[in-house]
């Protein structure tokens, strides 16, 4: 296993080991969800590629501006976990192949993150991996605008991220944010790429100590 592997396996194994699911209420502990609501499941792909330029990077998505749900905004791949899905593994494989043509083949499953409870309802699975091959995204233009890569240096320090605001059914909703170039990455998608950043944080000082 490659040492970026490894780092990334023992930051699954550190947030695994103490779980500790985050939630899109985390920063509005006066906000309470319905009570009894019953999550869906669902699965995105934290895939994380070599680049050219050097160092890992992280795939993202910009969702079409048409689309009836978070038109524009930028997302990791994935979506619900369908029926026929084995798992929340094979959901997130099966969405990156379906958005960006990513052949579930290229990517070793490293591990899970923490799940994350979304606003609208989803219990979303972050499932880890790293691509065995370079990889050009191919977006399906009917869900997907753009797909490029991220740094994951600049998505693994956490003074990259800032909390915003901004009024949400008639109240002020606090949510993590972590801007990279013209891209504004917030929301659910920066929280679960947060918590990555502190299980990479947390496995550094593990082994320093």
């Amino acid at each position: 296993m490659s040492s970026a592997a490894e780092a990334l396996a023992r930051a699954c194994a550190r947030l695994n080991a103490r779980p500790k699911p985050s939630s899109d209420f985390d920063l509005n502990p006066g906000y309470r969800p319905p009570a009894g609501r019953a999550l869906r499941p669902a699965a995105v792909l934290v895939a994380l590629a070599e680049r050219p330029a050097g160092g890992l990077s992280v795939l993202l998505t910009k969702r079409a501006s048409g689309l009836r749900h978070h038109a524009g905004q930028i997302a990791l791949p994935g979506g619900k976990i369908d029926a026929d899905d084995a798992d929340a593994t094979a959901a997130a494989l099966r969405e990156a192949n379906e958005e960006v043509a990513l052949d579930p083949a290229l990517v070793r499953v490293i591990g899970h993150l923490p799940p994350h409870e979304t606003v609208t309802g989803y219990d979303v699975t972050p499932v880890l991996g790293l691509l065995g091959a370079p990889f050009r995204p191919v977006p399906e233009r009917g869900e997907v605008e753009e797909a490029f890569f991220v740094p994951l240096a600049h998505l693994a320090d956490p003074a990259n991220y800032r909390v915003e605001r901004r009024r949400w059914l008639g109240q002020w909703r606090a949510y993590y944010t972590v801007p990279w170039g013209p891209y504004y990455i917030w929301g659910a998608t920066a929280r679960m790429l947060r918590a990555l950043a502190e299980g990479l944080r947390d496995a550094g000082a593990g082994e320093r100590r």
